[in-house]
């Protein structure tokens, strides 16, 4: 009997929640400002709003801690080795050099201990992105570059000989495509005729960005391959503009001394000169750097306008 009166009780219980439940939503109106939607809305904003002031309050007093000092950052030029400090006083900070000025100071602030390479740096005033201003060439330096250079040159058995009595350290037909299908590559210029580029056709993601895919522009690609090999021993080197529009090329060794260095300065100059585009508003050549590999840079007088 006891166990029934509870059950009775706890059924009486349920009814009485079930009728409080359902006369409390009989009190929200299907849509307005007294609709149910719209009161958990302004709930859930009012607790957002309460959550945007705590953060507010909790920022202002951050805020008013005391903070400790700034980390002290040394200059570059004190965070860099003595040598190159010591190289870095004989530039005047400020000042212009000539080219003949710029290539003898190099030569006294090479900080390293081999023969580094000086290299100029320019920045032109064109727009890589225009066909007739992406400047793309080559240029025979008198002096070489200092570099050995490992030539191979692909064509034809007969073509193949001559390149080889020219001073090409590989000249190869078939045999050449087998040596590139075992990923080897022991040169450092391609030199091909033009008939024969389509076999290369299936290696350019191997060759392009290591910069071997032979090109007209760089005057690998050509049917005189004995003029071709010579000019790549001799010191012919290519140059072009990268997408900041600077052009970036090694001169010659410190070894050289100042006057073979800008004997081929010079001559580096003369082929910037005439690869300006005709199409071309304003200044051509921006500004000009000269460095070492591990030397400080040296501003040198704008020479083409």
């Amino acid at each position: 009997m006891a166990e029934d009166a509870k059950d009775l009780k706890d059924e009486k219980t349920v009814e009485t929640e079930v009728e409080k439940t359902e006369a409390t939503e009989e009190k929200f109106a299907k849509s307005g400002k007294k609709s149910k939607k719209h009161i958990e809305e302004v709930k859930a904003e009012e607790e957002r709003q309460a959550r945007k002031v705590e953060r507010a309050k909790e920022d202002a007093e951050a805020a008013e801690k005391p903070k400790g000092e700034a980390p002290k950052v040394r200059p570059l030029i004190e965070r860099r080795g003595k040598n190159y400090r010591k190289a870095f006083e004989k530039v005047e900070k400020g000042k212009v050099y000539t080219l003949a000025e710029a290539m003898k100071l190099a030569v006294e602030t090479n900080p390293a201990k081999f023969d580094a390479t000086v290299e100029a740096h320019v920045r032109l005033g064109v727009d890589p992105r225009q066909a007739d201003q992406n400047i793309r060439t080559t240029v025979v330096l008198p002096n070489g570059n200092g570099k050995t250079v490992r030539v191979a040159v692909f064509a034809p058995l007969d073509e193949a000989k001559k390149a080889k009595a020219a001073g090409a350290d590989i000249a190869e037909d078939a045999e050449f495509l087998k040596r590139l299908d075992k990923g080897e590559i022991a040169f450092d210029v391609l030199i091909s005729t033009p008939q024969y580029m389509p076999k290369l056709g299936k290696y350019a993601r191997m060759l392009g960005p290591k910069g071997l895919m032979p090109n007209p522009k760089a005057g690998t690609v050509t049917m005189d391959l004995e003029k071709a090999v010579k000019e790549a021993k001799a010191g012919k080197v290519e140059y072009r503009v990268d997408k900041q529009s600077i052009v970036h090329i090694g001169l010659g060794k410190v070894s050289f001394g100042a006057d073979k260095l800008l004997e081929n300065a010079n001559v580096f100059f003369d082929s910037l000169k005439a690869q300006k585009p005709a199409s071309l508003k304003g200044n051509y050549v921006k500004s000009v750097f000269v460095t070492t590999t591990m030397g400080p840079s040296i501003a040198v007088e704008n020479l083409y306008s």
